[in-house]
């Protein structure tokens, strides 16, 4: 056999336990027409053909949840939300309806305590000096034209304050990079413990 066609066998045992992470993940998933015909996501098109979006891997489903992530951190609803985690899934090239999934992390029962929590970040980032101050304005984008969605944003970012503007963004990229490695290992630790479970099996 040729050495560059060589496959050791823990190599080729790990290759075969990719399939289980993958079912795992099938299982919980949204299927691939329920987030295409999503009509925040459909916005997109034939950008949405593109097989990456679509595939199961390590690196796609690491990168799919920290884009969902910090897509669920963006003001306003679950809807507005899955048209971000698709842009930002389309530009990086990772899985799609995982980062889309990703963003329910971020809902009515968790979003007042995220909200604290950036909003006291931005604080002690920036010390404005109000502290537990933390302004009350609703965020309507559901009857907004796209193209209506960044000013009304900046509008209510504005309105919040500085500290929940910088506590939300630097969350957000501390969740994506936790998330991002979190999976990458998760993924490996699964791979090596069903390994090894496989290889006592065979003993």
């Amino acid at each position: 056999m040729p050495l560059n066609h060589y496959v050791c066998p823990r190599q080729q045992h790990f290759r075969t336990l990719i399939p289980m992470a993958r079912k795992f993940f099938r299982k919980y998933l949204p299927s691939h027409e329920t987030v295409r015909q999503n009509r925040f996501v459909a916005l997109f098109g034939d950008r949405l053909q593109h097989h990456n979006l679509w595939h199961l891997h390590r690196r796609s489903v690491a990168g799919g949840v920290a884009a969902g992530l910090f897509a669920g951190l963006i003001p306003g609803s679950n809807p507005v939300q899955f048209f971000f985690a698709a842009l930002f899934a389309i530009m990086f090239r990772v899985n799609l309806p995982v980062a889309v999934a990703t963003t329910l992390y971020s809902n009515p029962f968790t979003i007042v305590p995220i909200y604290i929590a950036a909003h006291a970040i931005g604080e002690h980032v920036i010390g404005n000096g109000a502290k537990g101050n933390l302004p009350q304005s609703e965020l309507h984008l559901m009857d907004k034209n796209i193209s209506e969605w960044v000013p009304a944003l900046i509008d209510w970012m504005v309105l919040q304050g500085k500290p929940l503007l910088a506590g939300l963004l630097l969350l957000a990229l501390l969740l994506s990079f936790i998330g991002y490695f979190v999976v990458r290992g998760g993924w490996r630790l699964y791979a090596v413990y069903a390994w090894r479970k496989r290889a006592k099996r065979q003993r």
